[in-house]
């Protein structure tokens, strides 16, 4: 049983001060939701639209209803979004910080903030099999629905200030920005777009009336109906698969493996979203070579050699302080284990390695997408997605020739665009 910092757990009854600060969360393994409830107790948002509750007092413009979530006979409500199930008294927050329960209900507090945006190129995601070369618009939120102990973007996902979120910005207004700025696709990401899964599927619908693409950075830790209504809005993923092993997720994240491998599984198979993994190497905790040879064989086995699986470099970071930084030499012998085991496209990430981070035909050898950090060179992808030296077929998204946005990172405040009018993209 996992406890929100201040919940009622060790030390702290129910009405205590430090109880209302954040609910119980379970994690263990999940269930289908509802399932605490007994037989036939209907979850109150089953099948209502999750804009569609009058009943919760709304404080700020930037609280929505939600729709996954269902009352316990102790009380309490728990969440049923992710894996963690929050139970909640009033007023307490779930460990993602930006869902709560207000009024016998959970509510999202964080619906139209960020905490920034910016234009990136999309091999910062990254994303070498979609669009390459292109501008995406990125943004987070506050808050994590997991508690990485090596969080490389910390100060954002463990925020517990609401003032992190200093950029209001409507879906549309998301939307318009990215055309005006020449993105083809707008990224959820810097935290994990599951615990604000409300606003990004609302910005998600305003991207595609204008022909934007829309892509997650995820943990993958989600349950599997607010996952399927999730999904049905995302062109791309790049999911982290942040080890192989139990123990890595348990001592190292507060969370557990199978519900990540049971998402990944899902959207090779079940969707049409473009998937792509990155596993962060940590030295000593998930880089063994028998770690490395189970990780790409169960890719290649239960989700297919042509997902591309990225291998990036760890810097001390938040509360894993004493481990170094990952060596290079570590990263190209991930990635030789990869290819060994079938994986077709392996890449390295967070080091300056030409050869490791390019992309060559699976069939043929032939180089195809040169890559220099996030510079694109030379490119034999034909416009529809064939190898320009032997025509086989290369996985993933490809549109007309490779962009040319380059390794700029380009800051972005939404207000500008607020007022704007947009184009509705071509029939």
């Amino acid at each position: 049983m996992w406890h929100a910092a201040g919940t009622p757990g060790k030390g702290h009854s129910a009405g205590s001060p430090a109880a209302q600060g954040a609910g119980r969360c379970r994690g263990g393994r999940f269930a289908a939701a509802g399932s605490a409830a007994p037989p036939g107790t209907p979850r109150l948002s089953d099948g209502v639209p999750w804009r569609s509750w009058p009943s919760i007092r709304f404080v700020d413009p930037f609280t929505v209803p939600t729709r996954y979530w269902h009352r316990l006979h102790d009380g309490r409500v728990q969440c049923d979004l992710c894996p963690r199930e929050c139970r909640l008294h009033e007023g307490q927050r779930g460990l993602c910080f930006v869902r709560t329960r207000r009024d016998d209900a959970i509510v999202l507090t964080s619906y139209g903030r960020s905490s920034g945006f910016c234009v990136d190129p999309i091999e910062k995601k990254p994303l070498h099999h979609f669009l390459p070369g292109s501008a995406v618009l990125s943004f987070g939120t506050a808050g994590c629905n997991l508690a990485c102990r090596f969080c490389q973007n910390w100060d954002i996902s463990k925020s517990r200030e609401l003032d992190t979120l200093a950029d209001a910005a409507a879906p549309e207004a998301i939307a318009r920005a990215a055309q005006r700025l020449g993105c083809a696709s707008v990224a959820f990401t810097y935290n994990d777009p599951v615990i604000f899964a409300e606003y990004a599927m609302d910005v998600a619908d305003a991207c595609h009336a204008l022909g934007i693409k829309v892509v997650a950075v995820t943990a993958g830790y989600m349950n599997p109906a607010p996952r399927a209504d999730f999904y049905r809005h995302i062109d791309a993923a790049n999911v982290d698969l942040k080890g192989f092993t139990e123990a890595f997720y348990a001592d190292l994240c507060a969370a557990h493996l199978a519900p990540v491998l049971d998402t990944l599984r899902y959207l090779v198979h079940e969707t049409s979203v473009w998937v792509e993994i990155t596993t962060l190497l940590i030295p000593g905790r998930n880089d063994s070579d028998e770690e490395l040879d189970r990780l790409a064989r169960w890719v290649v086995d239960e989700l297919g050699p042509q997902v591309p699986l990225h291998f990036s470099a760890f810097h001390p970071d938040y509360k894993l302080l004493d481990v170094p930084p990952t060596p290079p030499p570590t990263l190209t012998r991930a990635r030789e284990i990869a290819l060994a085991n079938g994986v077709r496209y392996a890449y390295t990430g967070n080091v300056h390695d030409r050869g490791g981070q390019s992309t060559t035909c699976h069939a043929c050898g032939a180089l195809l997408i040169e890559r220099d950090w996030y510079e694109i060179g030379r490119y034999r992808v034909t416009d529809d997605g064939h190898c320009g030296a032997c025509g086989e077929r290369i996985p993933g998204v490809f549109a007309g020739p490779a962009g040319h946005w380059g390794s700029r990172r380009l800051p972005v405040r939404i207000a500008a665009f607020a007022a704007e009018r947009s184009h509705p993209a071509p029939a």
